[in-house]
């Protein structure tokens, strides 16, 4: 009976393999820098990691679906590239906008920097998660067509030109949005395989996700009436260009954020609470919007709780990113951490400021300051910890 390539190297007591070394395995075979070799049925070496998970060494990995190590794997390029044009691309348009030359103010700059840059690295993250299907594939292939047309409809004046290039971005949330459904759809029948309790995590898991990549949707929408000067409900602008960054932050950034801190959090076996905050940080945004329709007292209760909630999620966020095991990681999670912290203290003052009446703290203000906080030292922070995160591999102890 043939041997495994496991067994032949238990047999030979092989230690580790440092990330550029090579070992013989047999006459003729070794694991090279750029060299792939099955271990087992589930883990696969990845291009530029060569280390050997012995039986007494978990690694704390978070690998896709199939078991492979996502380090530099096309997809994992596809996105950091993307995202990497889309911040060119917004800091160039932010110079534009500095010289009166793109007639783009605050909020405008804040949405587009979700479609350039915080979207493909949401997606990226999403897919490392839970690799999705087609839709998501679909969607993950034409967001930079998407944002590049989201660019022009911010350009262009308020009209039915401007409404249409919107559209183009809206069809890739829609695509997105579908994705999530279907998510949402199978999650109740998601069985992780290792007991009740990892199976009601990894459900927990992808209801967040899937209710992050609904919200797109929702702020897709906004955006084509916002463009095409529509006023829905009697809500007058910039509320509803304001109404599609809210979507875009506070719900799918800020939901996936979420979800990769539960899962972190989870399969450490910590923070028990978390999962419940976590459910009401995804599900409060839909509510703050409602408000704006529906009461102003619904309104400034909804913010006040997100804002506790979202403050509660960045003591998770900083106590998971002092345990992550990759250093980057760790100071970015810990950015993302302070930088939210802070600016829910601003969203919470504002929604008492707007109920009363005061002026103490208007749009503008809060777009300077509580908008870069979220987006920027937030979203795109949180994003980047998580996913430099998720692309290292670091041994932790059996049990952990």
């Amino acid at each position: 009976m043939m041997k495994t390539t496991l067994e032949r190297l238990k047999g030979k007591q092989v230690p580790p393999f440092g990330r550029n070394d090579k070992r013989f395995l047999d006459d003729n075979r070794f694991i090279g820098r750029n060299d792939k070799r099955f271990l087992d049925d589930n883990r696969l070496l990845g291009r530029n990691d060569s280390r050997f998970p012995g039986e007494d060494d978990m690694r704390y990995c978070w690998f896709g679906p199939e078991g492979h190590l996502r380090r530099n794997d096309r997809p994992h390029l596809w996105a950091a590239t993307c995202a990497t044009v889309g911040a060119a691309v917004w800091a160039g348009i932010a110079v534009l906008a500095r010289a009166g030359i793109a007639r783009l103010g605050a909020i405008e700059l804040l949405f587009l920097l979700g479609p350039l840059v915080i979207v493909p690295l949401g997606m990226e993250l999403g897919r490392g998660m839970d690799r999705g299907g087609w839709l998501e594939e679909i969607s993950r292939r034409l967001q930079p067509v998407g944002a590049g047309l989201a660019v022009v409809a911010m350009w262009l004046p308020l009209g039915r030109r401007a409404g249409l290039f919107a559209l183009g971005w809206m069809l890739i949330c829609v695509l997105v949005a579908g994705g999530g459904f279907a998510g949402l759809v199978r999650a109740p029948w998601t069985d992780a395989g290792g007991g009740a309790r990892a199976t009601q995590s990894v459900r927990a898991t992808r209801v967040v996700m899937a209710i992050a990549r609904m919200d797109l949707a929702v702020g897709g929408a906004w955006l084509v009436a916002s463009r095409l000067g529509m006023r829905p409900m009697g809500i007058q602008e910039p509320i509803g260009l304001l109404t599609a960054v809210h979507f875009h932050f506070a719900g799918f950034a800020t939901a996936m954020i979420a979800a990769a801190t539960l899962q972190f959090s989870e399969r450490r076996g910590e923070q028990p609470w978390l999962r419940r905050l976590v459910l009401l940080v995804v599900g409060l945004p839909i509510v703050v919007a409602a408000g704006f329709v529906i009461s102003p007292v619904l309104k400034m209760g909804a913010a006040i709780l997100f804002s506790a909630s979202v403050a509660g999620l960045a003591v998770a966020v900083r106590a998971c990113g002092r345990k992550a095991e990759d250093p980057t990681a760790r100071i970015l999670l810990q950015v993302a951490a302070g930088a939210i912290f802070a600016g829910m203290v601003l969203s919470g003052a504002y929604a008492i400021a707007d109920y009363a009446g005061s002026d103490v703290l208007i749009i503008p203000q809060m777009a300077r300051t509580h908008g870069i906080l979220n987006a920027v030292g937030f979203c795109l922070a949180g994003l980047l910890g998580w996913l430099v995160e998720t692309s290292s591999c670091q041994p932790v102890p059996s049990g952990q």
